[in-house]
């Protein structure tokens, strides 16, 4: 005779009759409560973008900025609860400077975002370090750059399975959002290769596809379309304050190079750094005059 249902959701190693763990399903449902998050990655970059729940007027919105930097060439948003997402988000940091202390190189993202999985499994291992008493209630949405492949991105959740992706949403919004997604770059993900399928007129009167130009996906057409679906799926009117945006590219020529003053000649000399990507994260004003260009159609 099989136990009900809630007796089988009090143990997170206890499988159901239907071979399920009914207490990842649970941490997942609270992904899907939290703040709409959306990633796009394209050739020349990948973008973060998610909302901001500003529950009073009197709150720093700048203290709770759900964009964090893991190292240099990556970096994760997340939905879900804030407390577990930190703890994986310091975990993070840590694999990637003991991978640059061991092998003086900065860590691959896929093997920084499978270590992350790793940490989300440790709710199952008894005598576990750090172990938690209960699956992380979070999903991260990864980018990052990768020497031979480029820039790539990355999602997880709270099961530890992660997958490589180029345009992913989560959170409340999420089904909506990844919908949008679907049908603005439909048949041009990942290589940004122009499609020969027709448009839908339905989508254009439903407002779920966003005029993508001709040619390759650019970093600020894929920016702008961020702002788009979070602009259609949030609850609260969208504004400068209510959003976090931010981008991983690479460098200008300006900004791949530094000058040091030799101690022997007293002359500037002039090098490249070995970090060749920078994120940058959009300031209030940037986000506002993205928001404008989408109002008047640009």
């Amino acid at each position: 005779m099989f136990l009900s249902r809630s007796d089988y959701d009090r143990g997170v190693n206890t499988f159901s009759p239907e071979g399920r763990i009914l207490q990842v399903e649970y941490a997942i449902e609270a992904i899907k409560i939290g703040a709409t998050a959306i990633g796009i990655q394209v050739e020349d970059g990948v973008v973060l973008a998610v909302e901001k729940r500003i529950s009073s007027k009197l709150e720093e919105t700048k203290i709770d900025d759900k964009i964090v930097e893991i190292d240099y060439h990556l970096f994760c948003t997340f939905s879900g609860l804030s407390a577990d997402a930190r703890t994986l988000v310091d975990h993070g940091r840590v694999a990637a400077q003991d991978h640059r202390f061991l092998y003086d190189e900065p860590v691959p993202p896929r093997s920084l975002t499978q270590s992350i999985s790793d940490q989300a499994l440790l709710f199952g291992e008894e005598g576990a370090k750090r172990r938690l008493a209960r699956p992380y209630g979070v999903a991260l949405l990864i980018g990052g750059y990768d020497d031979k492949k480029g820039f790539v991105l990355f999602h997880n959740d709270p099961s530890g399975t992660f997958c490589q992706t180029c345009a992913r949403a989560i959170g409340r919004g999420g089904d909506t959002a990844q919908q949008m997604l679907t049908d603005s770059l439909k048949g041009r993900l990942g290589r940004g290769v122009a499609t020969d399928e027709e448009d839908s007129e339905d989508d254009d009167l439903r407002g779920t596809r966003f005029r993508v130009p001709p040619g390759p996906v650019t970093l600020e057409t894929a920016t702008k379309l961020t702002v788009y679906v979070l602009k259609r799926v949030m609850e609260e009117k969208i504004s400068k304050d209510n959003i976090s945006l931010c981008i991983l590219r690479k460098k200008t020529a300006d900004e791949h190079k530094d000058a040091k003053v030799c101690e022997s000649t007293g002359e500037r000399v002039t090098f490249m750094k070995s970090d060749s990507v920078i994120i940058e994260r959009f300031d209030a004003e940037k986000i506002q005059a993205i928001i404008d260009s989408l109002e008047h159609g640009e």
